[in-house]
């Protein structure tokens, strides 16, 4: 089911055309990864996702709603872990929890448990009754994502949600996503590392000067660049009879020898390299170091946008 969907939007800034005339769909129960450089228009199509700005054309539903004809309903299924932390110091984790489920609409009873549930979800447990000031980068990072889905929304927008974080908590969150995406959460994840989009991601989209320059799996986004995996194969010895066999294996598009290195293109790497060891071991051809280069999402930034992720 396309639960978002994003028509013709555009948005200017004076002059300056920050999304131009972009469309993009996210079926409900994807983790969506929107990535682009900086200026590339992500922020601003999650502020206007989120009601905090309007576009100057197009439209956006979610969840079968139009976000200009009920901009209020559209926001409860929504849950925004923005870029900076937005917590209050003088409020304690619950009480800042407790504050947003309020805005969201929970009270009472319902809101009391949400609020324990949200803790218990993010580890700060026993950090109840600690303010945002006492706490560590990383936990006023999984506080912000608990006061995001205290409410339990159908859709999370996480907007470089593990900047500046030590790795244990950037694992930590990592994981949460994937099991909010486990408990039925459809999640917009942005991000600058592009390690943590391919681990998590079922489907992508690459933004640049506020359009969509190409969206996929990380697997079809990948073959945009290449449909060849390379290998290299140092050896000790080597013989051209060795060489020549070495081409009758099937599923390897092109076989060189340069100085005691086997270069191979293949269309899957994995597929090939069982039948390629078999060969060299049965012609005595000694193995010294063997390397695979393969396509990944940043080679395929840098290829379609001339630029690093975080340029």
């Amino acid at each position: 089911m396309e639960l978002i969907k994003i028509q013709d939007l555009t948005k200017r800034y004076g002059s300056n055309i920050a999304v131009d005339n972009l469309s993009l769909s996210v079926t409900e129960g994807d983790i969506f990864g929107l990535l682009g450089p900086n200026g590339a228009g992500k922020s601003t199509i999650i502020n206007i996702m989120c009601g905090l700005l309007k576009a100057d054309v197009g439209m956006i539903t979610i969840d079968g709603i139009n976000i200009k004809s009920d901009p209020m309903e559209v926001k409860r299924r929504i849950g925004l872990v923005p870029q900076e932390i937005a917590l209050y110091d003088v409020l304690t984790a619950r009480e800042n929890i407790s504050f947003f489920g309020k805005l969201a609409g929970l009270r009472g009873n319902m809101l009391k448990q949400r609020t324990d549930e949200a803790l218990e979800f993010v580890g700060l447990t026993d950090k109840f009754n600690g303010t945002p000031k006492e706490f560590s980068g990383g936990m006023k990072r999984r506080l912000n994502i608990a006061c995001a889905i205290v409410h339990q929304p159908k859709i999370i927008i996480m907007d470089e949600p593990t900047v500046g974080i030590d790795p244990q908590s950037r694992n930590h969150i990592l994981d949460s996503v994937k099991r909010l995406n486990q408990m039925g959460s459809t999640i917009i994840y942005t991000s600058h590392y592009m390690e943590e989009v391919e681990s998590i991601c079922n489907q992508i989209s690459i933004l640049d000067n506020g359009r969509v320059i190409a969206s996929g799996t990380k697997e079809q986004l990948k073959r945009i660049v290449s449909n060849e995996d390379r290998i290299t194969i140092e050896c000790l010895n080597m013989n051209y009879s060795s060489l020549e066999k070495l081409k009758t294996v099937h599923g390897l598009n092109h076989v060189e020898l340069n100085d005691n290195k086997i270069e191979i293109l293949a269309e899957n790497a994995q597929s090939v390299l069982q039948d390629v060891f078999f060969l060299l071991s049965s012609n005595d051809v000694r193995i010294k170091e063997v390397k695979m280069s393969v396509p990944n999402l940043e080679t395929v930034f840098l290829s379609l946008t001339g630029r690093k992720l975080r340029d």
